[in-house]
């Protein structure tokens, strides 16, 4: 049944959807058609010097479009399906509409842990363009509630296929260059990339410089992103006896459930990471998405976490979402 519904949505309507992925909910167009694409910039009101991941169905997909060289072909096989997106020199400036390559000579390549847009790619026989499905700096969707929270009237389709798995959105490795370098921190780590191509990554936390008039080489390097409209702080555990001296009724606080009891929060101004960083990334979004829209609610705290696996990624979506803003400890 939902590969009829998926075969017409693709092939009579031909428009724009949000479809899942195990990383966010995506907003998805035929990545060969630069009108289709025009409309996935315009629902999300998004950059056009922003370049775009193009999804695919398999690693066979990415030979029509791009240079697969003997490391991109390794991570392929390791971590493909999954939460990995390669940066890949395109075999010509041709192959793929200025829109989605922000006019680079590169593209970023993922192939998602979703048998649902799996099959939506092969019915299309084309990769789709995969950004984000939400409106452009927002926290990005976990769930297809997210996804209407924010599309609902820009939309042509939701394919619901439950909540996101990893919560963070994937990895960005830049192989179009002799010494590969983490674009942004996901679920993959530099040390689990090294360890399969055999080659030195280069730290994610390194700083990546951008003028005003460049164009990103992959998403989230350049603009404001993950952010809610109410300002959120970021707080260390060790500093949880002074944050709960000045916290009050209109102060949220999102972290792990045994940080919350210290706090003594009602439950409207609190909110669970869990325990492990992997679900602490599986809520973050969910968590400023909801007191993003919670009445009474003025400011967000949100706990760090240390930035080793994960966690990496976590602090990286975090440090945007809080434009940098840290409890000050005088």
């Amino acid at each position: 049944m939902i590969k009829i519904w998926i075969r017409q949505l693709v092939f009579s309507r031909r428009r724009c959807c949000r479809f899942p992925t195990e990383t966010v909910y995506g907003i998805g167009a035929d990545a060969t058609n630069a009108s289709a694409v025009d409309k996935v910039f315009a629902a999300k009101n998004r950059p056009h010097d922003n370049p775009l991941i193009v999804t695919v169905s398999g690693p066979e997909m990415v030979d029509r479009f791009a240079k697969v060289d003997a490391r991109a072909k390794k991570l392929m096989q390791t971590f493909w399906p999954g939460s990995l997106t390669l940066l890949l020199p395109l075999v010509d400036d041709q192959v793929l509409p200025k829109n989605v390559t922000a006019g680079l000579n590169t593209a970023a390549f993922r192939n998602p842990d979703s048998k649902v847009t799996r099959q939506l790619i092969t019915l299309l026989n084309n990769p789709i363009v995969g950004p984000s499905a939400n409106l452009s700096t927002k926290p990005s969707p976990t769930t297809a509630a997210h996804v209407l929270h924010d599309m609902d009237g820009r939309i042509d389709a939701v394919i619901d296929d439950g909540p996101s798995r990893v919560g963070v959105e994937s990895t960005i490795v830049d192989l179009s260059v002799a010494d590969p370098a983490i674009l942004r921190p996901g679920a993959v780590s530099a040390d689990q990339i090294a360890q399969v191509i055999g080659q030195k990554v280069i730290d994610p936390t390194s700083p990546i410089a951008l003028s005003a008039s460049s164009a990103p080489k992959a998403p989230g390097m350049k603009y404001r992103h993950y952010a809610p409209s109410k300002p959120v702080v970021i707080f260390d555990p060790l500093d949880k006896q002074e944050l709960k001296d000045r916290l009050n009724e209109t102060d949220a606080v999102v972290a792990y459930e045994q940080l919350l009891y210290f706090f003594g929060l009602p439950a409207y101004n609190s909110w669970s990471l869990g325990a492990t960083p992997q679900t602490a990334a599986e809520e973050l979004f969910s968590a400023l998405r909801a007191f993003d829209d919670r009445q009474g609610i003025e400011r967000i705290f949100v706990q760090s976490l240390a930035k080793k696996g994960i966690g990496e990624a976590y602090m990286n979506r975090l440090e945007k979402s809080a434009g940098g803003q840290h409890l000050s400890i005088q």
